[in-house]
């Protein structure tokens, strides 16, 4: 019994950390994904907060959506003596062909200073670019 309960608690751990609603067949799902050492947070869908920052939700059509990600500017971006740098920036892209049923993958990451999102449909095909917005230190 022992035996059991220990090979199934990183199971149980894993699904605990991953609460997330079912996805609604008649909506589009859009999963975020930021590169190691980063975090992307869902913040808005057409200038509208969010509950949750971990995903977006939206019906078919036209959206705007809104992220942050921070991230941190490593020391060879800025120069020989320096330490690494904090950043978060904000990041929207607005995208007119959402389709129900379907799921999105909206990935980040960063090149030195700059940060960059693109969204992909669900074959991994691009899709569109997000625009920078504001940034600064965290």
């Amino acid at each position: 019994m022992y035996r059991l309960m220990l090979c199934s608690l990183p199971l149980l751990l894993a699904g605990c950390s991953l609460w997330l609603p079912r996805h609604d067949p008649g909506q589009a799902w859009i999963e975020l994904h930021a590169g190691e050492d980063q975090q992307l947070q869902a913040l808005q869908v057409d200038g509208q907060a969010l509950e949750d920052a971990r995903y977006f939700q939206v019906s078919p059509g036209r959206h705007e959506l809104q992220v942050r990600l921070h991230f941190q500017v490593a020391p060879s971006n800025i120069g020989p003596t320096s330490q690494a740098h904090p950043r978060t920036c904000l990041l929207s892209l607005d995208y007119s062909e959402f389709a129900a049923g379907q799921r999105y993958s909206l990935k980040a990451g960063s090149h030195g200073f700059r940060p960059w999102a693109r969204l992909y449909d669900e074959h991994d095909k691009p899709l569109i670019r997000a625009r920078e917005g504001r940034c600064g230190e965290v």
